[in-house]
């Protein structure tokens, strides 16, 4: 009897070639419910053992389908000494906004990528596997799901027999869809500490997080969540040297700051709070981000840090984006001013009704991350001071927001959507 016939029908062998990345292929999880099978795919799983007296691991505690728990380790040489090709490359939030392109900037750079992905990604669930395996091209897909830790535990150890036995480092780009209180904890937090707990069963030894700059002043449920993962990253390395994190904050996405441009395009007033000078953002593009991102993989310089970091080009308040849009447009500046007290009542009104009707707490919860999105500036903040500052706000890459407004005149929002984040 050959190998191949002893292996699930729905995956697919990577290319026997050494060097080559292997071609996408797809693990669903419902063929390896088998006991059959199941026992076929334990017996193929490694614990890798150190070369050298290591400080124990900090104990994270998961279910898993295996009568016992394999003990992480890291191999004798660090992974950042290897070349690309042999370093492989674990992804959570692999369909996101930024995974995707994070995804595709690892292959680029010759990775072995490892993408997890639910059976049905996308913006509300709308894409098929077909669909999911064509956006993650290049990258070994594994249909899983991130919020199941025995699911994600027994899915990843599934890739022994695709010849995936070690991980080196992991990514992981997981944010909450729409920043509600439930889900911020669900995904922010959980599924993130999900993906270290299995990235580290399977030998990783250094998870890159993609973390957000307004952590810094946590006023929202999904802020927190985010912030008590850091702080148990940061704890894990620090119980165990041998592994490493970097915790990535970028400031303002580029879709957040272009939902105006149609409406401005067709002739309506720029809208803003205030003066439209409350706040500030150096933003950045989704390439430039999964640059940095890529980067923190095999940096060491960027390891053990936490990294904010921004596009290039000096800080824009909204008055300063919108004049940039007229601009590019060549019309006349024509500006809505809200008080932001507005936000103010509706918030007030809608903390008063949850207290009767529980379920509008997310309502609530989102006119406050309106709120906060409306007056706080996405910099770093400058505790000697108490106040953002855009010079100790980091620049990187060469995408510009002009360049980004010039685009989306000419071709539309495609692929910039907001989706599941839309709250207003």
């Amino acid at each position: 009897m050959s190998f191949s016939s002893l292996l699930p029908r729905s995956l697919t062998l990577p290319s026997p070639s050494p060097r080559s990345l292997p071609p996408s292929h797809f693990l669903h999880s419902s063929t390896l419910h088998s006991k059959s099978k199941l026992n076929n795919l334990k017996s193929l799983s490694l614990s890798l053992s150190r070369s050298n007296s290591k400080p124990s691991y900090l104990p994270i505690h998961c279910s898993t389908s295996s009568s016992s728990q394999t003990q992480p380790s890291s191999s004798s040489t660090s992974f950042p000494t290897k070349p690309p090709h042999q370093v492989t490359v674990l992804i959570t939030g692999a369909t996101g906004y930024i995974g995707r392109v994070v995804v595709r900037e690892l292959v680029k750079r010759g990775h072995r990528v490892v993408a997890v992905a639910r059976e049905r990604s996308g913006i509300r669930g709308r894409d098929s596997r077909d669909d999911t395996l064509r956006c993650l091209s290049g990258a070994t897909v594994c249909f899983s799901d991130v919020t199941d830790p025995d699911s994600l535990s027994r899915d990843l150890a599934s890739l022994a027999v695709a010849g995936i036995s070690h991980i080196d480092a992991a990514v992981c780009c997981l944010a909450s869809r729409n920043g509600g209180i439930k889900d911020s904890w669900n995904i922010d937090y959980e599924a993130t500490k999900n993906t270290l707990t299995a990235a580290r069963q399977n030998g990783a030894n250094h998870f890159v997080l993609l973390s957000a700059i307004c952590v810094q002043k946590p006023l929202l449920e999904f802020q927190r969540a985010k912030l008590k993962f850091e702080a148990e990253l940061q704890a894990t390395s620090e119980a165990d040297p041998s592994f490493t994190y970097s915790i990535v904050r970028p400031t303002a996405f580029f879709k957040s700051l272009g939902g105006q441009v149609e409406i401005v395009k067709d002739g309506k007033p720029y809208v803003m709070f205030g003066d439209g000078k409350l706040c500030a953002c150096k933003p950045i593009s989704e390439e430039d981000l999964a640059s940095f991102i890529a980067d923190c993989v095999m940096d060491e310089d960027k390891s053990c840090k936490i990294l904010p970091i921004g596009g290039p080009g000096k800080a824009l308040t909204p008055l300063e984006q919108g004049q940039l849009l007229f601009q590019i447009l060549g019309k006349e500046p024509k500006f809505l001013k809200v008080p932001i007290e507005i936000m103010d009542f509706a918030i007030g009104i809608f903390d008063f009704l949850a207290k009767i009707f529980p379920g509008l707490e997310d309502a609530a919860e989102f006119g406050r991350i309106g709120r906060y999105y409306a007056a706080e500036s996405m910099l770093v903040w400058d505790p000697a001071t108490g106040e953002y500052s855009a010079d100790k706000t980091p620049s990187y890459g060469k995408d510009t927001l002009e360049d980004f407004f010039a685009k989306v005149i000419r071709q539309g929002m495609a692929g910039q959507e907001l989706g599941e984040q839309t709250i207003f």
